[in-house]
């Protein structure tokens, strides 16, 4: 029920974000434990509710912690965990006919894709540090294991899997499973930060080590906060807007029909591909997520989905800039501002926007840590310790593979993705311009003036935009400048019959 100007589908966060990674992969308790002290150096990035207990949600993505989960499996189910196996983080309704049944439908749906589910682990919490308004929509919280079975596509058969329970239980609000993955896995929720290990003891024990953690803190300003809209999501957490976000959802969905992949052959029977009712940051998640499950490479999707500013870049190499205007015909940016953190398991990745408006700074200690956060000193290196620095900057990215303890900065990473494909030979051999279609002899002629004045009678141009819009663009081939201010009445309550375009307008965030 909609009330005052509140809208549902109106989601707003200005949160603090950022990871933390060994360079050469080593997991460890301390990295876990330096993640929630920076994490708790941001609770001022998040909302905090009237109780002063609620927050607006945090949480961690963890690279897997094989060595802790293989004794949480033998400990609760005296289960051997082989050398591959997946673990799913699953919200699931208080009550227990609806619980058995989402629990059920998730097992047939993996089982159907010939997974092995092992069994399901309760996760040990403490709710006495949650305030009211956290308890009185906690879920339950269970944990999932499985094993390959008879798979060749391990991960893509988590995906489809899930997605297939998830259509089946669209209808229970209370069913979200906020990891399925052989790589990583999540702990989140609506606590404040420093109660994060409180709530989830296993963040206390000792044998839970990882190499990658990434850490939100959420702020959200238009919607009620809901343990699923924790972040991190599945791959990403996100600080700002996703200004474009209806635009991206209804392209997600006119595409739909053509995604093709060998890996999804279903793919089109999971529709919607990215979710109407989450947050701008959830839908995101979705689509990177069915790109990478697809076999998509992770460098290519994410540039794909937030390119850096590029076309009118004169200097920029000739080889990247045919891969971006080569991507940019099959997907449209999903622009900001906004600043990423992600992980897959074995990359950490920071990046921004081509705006460029979320800070992201980086340090790198003799530890072997980097750290990447919305602001610096968010734990307490010494200055001493400092082995290098800097910021991720507008439309730059930031990459630590911990397979081969590289740091990858922009340039590195689009050198890798320029040369991946032959795109500037595809776009000369296949590309269709319709510069190249309106050569001279194929130039309509101009109408006479009465023709022209009917013609913009017809399509109801005005002297304003006449005069200040359609002149710049002949006189100059720009867009015309100026203020963002707009006297007319909106189209919808105008007295005057008005063009159809002036019934649409895109929407943006002030911040």
């Amino acid at each position: 029920m909609n009330r005052g100007l509140h809208q549902p589908g109106e989601f707003r966060d200005n949160c603090g974000f950022g990871l933390i990674a060994h360079m050469e992969g080593q997991a460890s308790h301390d990295l876990l434990k330096t993640a929630i002290e920076s994490l708790t150096c941001m609770t001022h990035r998040g909302g905090i509710a009237a109780d002063g207990k609620t927050g607006d949600g945090c949480g961690l993505l963890l690279k897997m912690p094989a060595q802790f989960m293989r004794a949480a499996a033998k400990e609760s189910l005296d289960v051997e965990l082989g050398e591959r196996f997946a673990v799913g983080s699953v919200f699931l309704p208080n009550d227990d006919a609806r619980a058995a049944k989402a629990k059920e439908t998730l097992v047939a749906e993996l089982s159907a894709r010939g997974l092995d589910v092992l069994g399901w682990r309760v996760v040990p919490t403490d709710s006495s540090v949650c305030g009211p308004m956290a308890l009185d929509c906690l879920p339950r919280i269970e944990q999932l294991f499985v094993a390959p079975g008879s798979s060749d596509n391990f991960d893509v058969d988590l995906f489809m899997g899930r997605r297939y329970a998830e259509q089946a239980l669209r209808s229970d609000e209370d069913f979200y499973v906020a990891s399925l993955s052989s790589e990583v896995v999540s702990y989140k929720g609506l606590v404040m930060p420093e109660d994060l290990p409180a709530f989830y003891k296993d963040l206390n024990d000792p044998r839970l080590e990882t190499a990658i953690c990434v850490f939100h803190q959420r702020f959200s300003t238009n919607t009620l906060p809901r343990w699923p809209l924790a972040q991190p999501f599945r791959f990403l957490a996100h600080n700002g807007e996703i200004n474009t976000i209806e635009g991206n959802r209804n392209w997600a969905e006119a595409r739909t029909r053509n995604f093709s992949s060998p890996l999804l052959p279903d793919v089109a029977e999971l529709a919607p591909l990215v979710n109407r009712t989450g947050s701008d940051s959830s839908s995101l998640d979705n689509m990177l997520e069915l790109l990478v499950a697809g076999g998509m490479d992770l460098f290519r999707a994410v540039r794909m989905l937030v390119p850096p500013a590029w076309q009118n870049i004169e200097h920029m190499d000739a080889d990247l800039k045919a891969f971006y205007e080569y991507n940019s015909m099959h997907m449209e940016p999903w622009d900001g501002p906004a600043g990423l953190v992600l992980t897959d398991g074995r990359y950490a990745v920071c990046m921004l926007d081509r705006n460029g408006l979320r800070p992201s700074r980086w340090v790198i200690t003799k530890d072997g840590f980097i750290t990447v956060a919305s602001e610096i000193g968010t734990y307490g290196y010494t200055p001493e310790d400092v082995v290098s620095k800097g910021r991720v900057g507008p439309g730059q990215i930031l990459v630590v593979d911990t397979e081969t303890g590289e740091v990858l900065h922009t340039e590195e990473v689009d050198n890798r993705l320029k040369s991946a494909h032959p795109y500037k030979q595809w776009l000369r051999e296949n590309g269709n311009r319709l510069q190249d279609q309106l050569g001279q002899g194929n130039r309509p002629a101009l109408p006479e003036a009465d023709t022209l004045a009917a013609f913009q009678k017809y399509f109801q141009v005005s002297f304003e935009e006449r005069e200040q819009v359609l002149s710049a663009l002949a006189d100059s081939g720009n867009e015309a400048v100026g203020s963002m201010g707009d006297d007319p009445p909106m189209a919808v309550l105008s007295r005057q019959k008005r063009s159809l375009y002036d019934y649409f307008r895109q929407k943006f965030a002030q911040v």
